[in-house]
């Protein structure tokens, strides 16, 4: 782990350690996955104009999020199935979550449930993903458990009301839950991920889905299926209401991309939102996350907290994202290769490469601290011009 330099050298140990069909759940995108690379590309296009003389001993990295303060300006993205890519690996990143002083923000399907999260997490800081469900009464249910284990935040995902279509993972697969033969040859040479995951007792299902599935349906192919029935499709603002009158602590609307759904959850009281396209996982063809940051900033005003989603993999990323308006980041990807790549030890590189490349950036801009980092520190690359 200590010869990872990056994230993406993170990316290279995880293909090589974890099966092509795991690696690929984690890694594609939707249909041509050209949203994905927009993420990316919109990070590229955008430019840091360095500040010198600035007298910089030391640098101040912490930031007020929701409320309360985190040692870093970024928290860990909600995954799905995490229990597949390491042994008990949402668990491996509430801990090293715990150890950084962010966030850990577990997803609906995480493998782990909201109680075990909470031991492990045990002071740190806990926010819970929320999937809106057809049955109110088991979205009901997942609050009212998210609220006794002691979350502080609850994030309702905005724009997964169907699954995207993820063309990469689905090669993977002769039908729904059964792996083509090239793919169980595959996973039958990784006999380090399979003692790690597999053995003793067989694949992780969904830790918080366990209490609502049929008797004896319980495996991960089971979860999957429920889920995805259960998507709410009728998903609108009276919802983003109801939640607010029955979740006394943080809301958070994830997937917003609008300036007028932006005003929307702020005329509601949602606490922050998360501007995301799911990582390009969902609607290929969209906006980046990165493009539209900024017009969504403005009109808000300060109303509600500002978080960036989808396409960060380097600590100069966070540093433009923060320029551009947002509060803090959300790292998924970067995060899972890391545990893919090494379980806890993978999971903490991942944390301290962002961390230290942050800290030069910040550096070498002219920043000592979040407050001073502003739209003043960019340009953007237009053909062969540079715009401020």
């Amino acid at each position: 782990m200590a010869q990872a330099r990056n994230i993406d050298d993170l990316r290279s140990l995880a293909r090589r350690r974890v099966p092509r069909f795991s690696f690929e759940y984690v890694d594609g995108g939707a249909e041509d996955e050209t949203t994905m690379a927009a993420n990316r590309a919109s990070f590229a296009a955008t430019r840091i104009l360095p500040r010198q003389l600035a007298g910089i001993r030391a640098v101040d990295m912490s930031v007020d999020i929701l409320g309360k303060t985190s040692q870093l300006p970024f928290a860990v993205a909600p995954t799905g199935y995490n229990g597949l890519l390491a042994k008990n690996g949402d668990l491996v990143l509430a801990r090293t979550a715990r150890l950084a002083g962010i966030p850990f923000t577990q997803s609906t399907m995480s493998s782990s449930s909201i109680e075990e999260v909470a031991r492990v997490i045990d002071g740190g800081r806990h926010w819970f993903q929320l999937y809106m469900l057809k049955d109110t009464a088991i979205t009901r249910r997942l609050v009212e458990r998210a609220q006794q284990a002691g979350c502080e935040a609850l994030v309702l995902t905005s724009d997964a009301i169907v699954l995207g279509n993820r063309e990469t993972d689905k090669h993977n697969y002769a039908s729904p839950g059964k792996l083509t033969w090239g793919a169980k040859l595959d996973v039958a040479r990784r006999m380090a991920w399979l003692l790690d995951v597999v053995a003793p007792h067989g694949p992780p299902g969904f830790g918080n889905l366990a209490e609502f599935l049929p008797r004896g349906q319980t495996s991960a192919i089971d979860g999957a299926r429920f889920i995805s029935a259960q998507m709410d499709t009728a998903l609108s603002w009276e919802t983003v209401d109801w939640l607010r009158s029955i979740w006394p602590h943080k809301l958070v609307v994830k997937g917003i991309m609008r300036v007028e759904d932006a005003l929307a959850a702020a005329e509601r009281g949602v606490d922050a939102i998360v501007v995301s396209n799911h990582g390009g996982r969902q609607l290929n063809g969209t906006a980046s996350s990165l493009e539209v940051l900024s017009a969504i900033g403005k009109p808000l005003n300060g109303r509600c907290d500002i978080i960036l989603d989808s396409g960060v993999r380097r600590g100069s990323d966070i540093f433009k994202a923060l320029a551009l308006g947002a509060k803090a980041v959300l790292c998924g990807r970067a995060m899972l290769y890391g545990l893919a790549a090494g379980g806890a030890t993978g999971a903490a590189r991942a944390v301290e490469i962002l961390q230290t490349e942050l800290e030069r950036t910040m550096m070498l801009a002219g920043s000592s601290s979040l407050m001073q980092i502003d739209r003043s520190a960019l340009c953007v690359a237009s053909g062969s011009f540079l715009h401020r």
